[in-house]
C-alpha cells in the first residue's frame, strides 16, 4: 500500500469526529458538496483537474498504527475516537464532475456521501487537491487557447514544492500542454517528458561552439540550442553551421522575445534552415503568449505563471454540508447563512444547457427528477466529448447533458479513467463554450448557474 493519506487532513476534522461519536450523530448520514463560491481574478470559466488523485488519496485514506501512535501521543482525539478511525474505511458513495470538464460558480464539483464520520475526515485532502489542480488547469486552458496550434511544455517544477510540480504538470497536461519537464509526473502519470539543456551546459564549455557541439553529438542534429547566453546572432549562425539545415529548434530564453524571433527566423531562413523551429520561454503567461500570436513562433515553455495557476493558486472551492439525517431517517437540507458566505441547502445534481452545440447555462437542482426548464436544448457533445458514467440517482433531466458521474460506490472506486480521456473532455468542453469565455480581459462566467 502507498503511504497513508490519513494525516493530510486538519486538526480540527478529528475533533469534530470524536465530539460526534460522543453525542451520537456521528453515524447519521451526511451529504457534503464541493464548490466554488467564485471565480479567480474575473475568469469566464474555470476546469476542474484533480479528480483522479483524490481517488488515488481516498484509496490510502487509513490509519495505520504510525498514524494512531501520533495521535495517541499528541492527544489529539480520545481512545474512543482512535478505535473508530483504526479500523476507518470509507464506505459511501462519492459523484463529480469529471475531469477536463468546464466548471462554474455554484457547480457541485464533488458530491461525498456517506456517513458524518466518514466524509467529514476526506474535506481537507480533497479540497488541497481540487483546489490546486483545477487552479493549474484553470490557467493552463487559458494559455493553452492563447497559443493556438503553438505546443506549450510545462517547466515550472523549479518554482514550486517538489510534489506540487508534479500534481501540476499533471493538471496542465489534462487541460491542453503538450508535455512536462517534469520526469516524476512522467513516470508516475504518463505525461510526456522533454528537455535538452540550460545556460548552465553553454557555461561549462570553454565556447558556444564547443557546447552545440557536445550536444548535437549526444542529441543529434533535430535537438533544441539555447541561442541566448551571449548573442543570440552569432549563436544562431553557429548552431547552423554545427548542426545543419536538420537543426531541431532553437531556443530564446530573454529580451524582446516578438522581435527576437523575427530576426531569428530571417537569420535561420537565410541559413537555409528553414524548418528549424523557434521555441520561447522567460516568464509567459497567457497574456504573453498572445501577444506572441503573429511572431514566428512555433513552442512554448512555461513555468512560474502554470504552476501557480497564473496569479490565481488556488480554486476557492469549499466542502460544505448540504443535507443530513434527521432523527426520523430522512435527509434534510442544511445550509451555511453566514455572512458573505451562504450556502445551498440540498442533494444536488447538474446539467450543462445546450443550444445549437454551445453551453447556454449550467442548471443545478436539487430535485434531480425535474425536467429542465423549457428552451434548453438537447444538443450533446460529439465523440471524444465527455466520458460516459452514471448521473447522480434521480434520473437525467431532460434537454440538458449531466454532469455528475459515478466516483465512488459503496466505498469502492469506480470513477478511474486513462489521463487522456480528461484531455479529451476538456478539449471538448471548451469547444462549447461561447467564443467570449476566451477573452482575455475580465469579465462575468460565461454562462450563468441556475439553481431549481
Amino acid at each position: 500500500m502507498a503511504m497513508s493519506s490519513a494525516l493530510l487532513t486538519d486538526h480540527y476534522e478529528l475533533t469534530m469526529l470524536q465530539a460526534a461519536l460522543g453525542s451520537g450523530a456521528a453515524h447519521h448520514r451526511a451529504v457534503f458538496e464541493v464548490f466554488a463560491r467564485h471565480l479567480p481574478h474575473g475568469r469566464r470559466y474555470g476546469v476542474v483537474a484533480g479528480t483522479g488523485r483524490v481517488l488515488d488519496a481516498l484509496a490510502d485514506f487509513r490509519f495505520g498504527d504510525a498514524e494512531l501512535a501520533f495521535l495517541r501521543e499528541h492527544n489529539v482525539v480520545n481512545d474512543q475516537t482512535l478505535d473508530f478511525l483504526a479500523s476507518y474505511r470509507f464506505s459511501g458513495d462519492v459523484y463529480g464532475y469529471l475531469e477536463g470538464e468546464c466548471y462554474f460558480p455554484g457547480s457541485p464539483i464533488m458530491v461525498v456521501d456517506g456517513t458524518f464520520a466518514e466524509a467529514v475526515l476526506l474535506e481537507t485532502v480533497i479540497l488541497s487537491i481540487l483546489n490546486h489542480d483545477s487552479a493549474v488547469a484553470s490557467a493552463a486552458s487559458r494559455m493553452v487557447h492563447a497559443a493556438g496550434s503553438r505546443p506549450i511544455i510545462e517547466m515550472g517544477s523549479r518554482r514550486t514544492h517538489e510534489l506540487a510540480a508534479v500534481a501540476a504538470a499533471r493538471a496542465a497536461y489534462i487541460a491542453g500542454f503538450s508535455s512536462t519537464s517534469n520526469l516524476m509526473a512522467g513516470s508516475v502519470y504518463g505525461v510526456p517528458t522533454a528537455g535538452t539543456s540550460a545556460h548552465a551546459f553553454t557555461l561549462l564549455h570553454s565556447s558556444e561552439y564547443e557546447a552545440f557541439q557536445a550536444q548535437i553529438d549526444s542529441l543529434g542534429p533535430g535537438t533544441t540550442l539555447l541561442v541566448d547566453t551571449y548573442d543570440v546572432g552569432k549563436a544562431v549562425r553557429t548552431a547552423v553551421e554545427l548542426a545543419g539545415p536538420e537543426l531541431g529548434a532553437v531556443r530564446i530564453d530573454s529580451g524582446d522575445l516578438a522581435v527576437a524571433a523575427c530576426e531569428v527566423r530571417q537569420m535561420l531562413d537565410a541559413l537555409g534552415a528553414t524548418k528549424t523551429r523557434i521555441v520561447v520561454t522567460s516568464d509567459l503567461d497567457e497574456y504573453a503568449i498572445a501577444a506572441l500570436a503573429a511572431a514566428p513562433v512555433d513552442g512554448y515553455g512555461v513555468g512560474t505563471s502554470v504552476v501557480t495557476g497564473s496569479g490565481a493558486p488556488t480554486a476557492a472551492m469549499v466542502y460544505k454540508l448540504v443535507a443530513r439525517e434527521d432523527s426520523e431517517g430522512k435527509l434534510q437540507p442544511v445550509a451555511k447563512k453566514s455572512v458573505g458566505k451562504p450556502s445551498k441547502g440540498g442533494r444536488k445534481n447538474a446539467f450543462r444547457a445546450l443550444q445549437n452545440g454551445t453551453a447556454t447555462a449550467e442548471l443545478i437542482t436539487t430535485t434531480p427528477a425535474t425536467p429542465a426548464p423549457a428552451g434548453f436544448a438537447s444538443d450533446t457533445l460529439a465523440p471524444g466529448g465527455p466520458a460516459s458514467g452514471e448521473p447522480m440517482a434521480g434520473g437525467v433531466a431532460s434537454g440538458a447533458r449531466p454532469l455528475l458521474h459515478e466516483l465512488v460506490r459503496g466505498g469502492q472506486i469506480v470513477g478511474r479513467e486513462p489521463l487522456a480521456a480528461a484531455r479529451e473532455r476538456h478539449h471538448a468542453s471548451v469547444a462549447e463554450l461561447p467564443p467570449l469565455a476566451h477573452q482575455l480581459s475580465q469579465g462575468d462566467p460565461i454562462i450563468p448557474t441556475l439553481f431549481s
